[in-house]
């Protein structure tokens, strides 16, 4: 069993979409405020998007207006919208907890190439 299973990522061109997925434990999910963190190659782990139990939502300034955060508590399911693609938001990225639990799921990758 996996606390956090990421999915959606892939190989795109720059200026497309993708919407990645996050299933996490109803425990999880409906507790706390989840985030989207991204690790990309040579970097450390970054928090990218917040999302409060509320609904309130917070980015880094790299993604504003690109990303948007959103949690579906009935489904045990966590998005991240990604639009406006760009080379530099290529990453593994993960989902966890705000701030984030110790157990980190295999993350899912996402290419942005020019």
């Amino acid at each position: 069993q996996e606390q956090l299973v990421e999915s959606g990522g892939g190989l795109v061109q720059a200026g497309t979409s993708l919407r990645l997925s996050c299933a996490a434990s109803r425990s999880i999910i409906s507790a706390y405020a989840m985030g989207w963190y991204r690790q990309a190659p040579g970097k450390q782990r970054e928090l990218v998007a917040v999302a409060s139990r509320g609904g309130s939502t917070s980015y880094v300034d790299s993604v504003k207006g690109r990303f948007t955060i959103s949690r579906d508590n009935a489904k045990n399911t966590m998005y991240l919208q990604m639009n406006s693609l760009k080379p530099e938001d290529t990453a593994v990225y993960y989902c966890n907890t705000s701030p984030p639990k110790d157990t980190w799921g295999r993350g899912t990758q996402v290419t942005v190439s020019s």
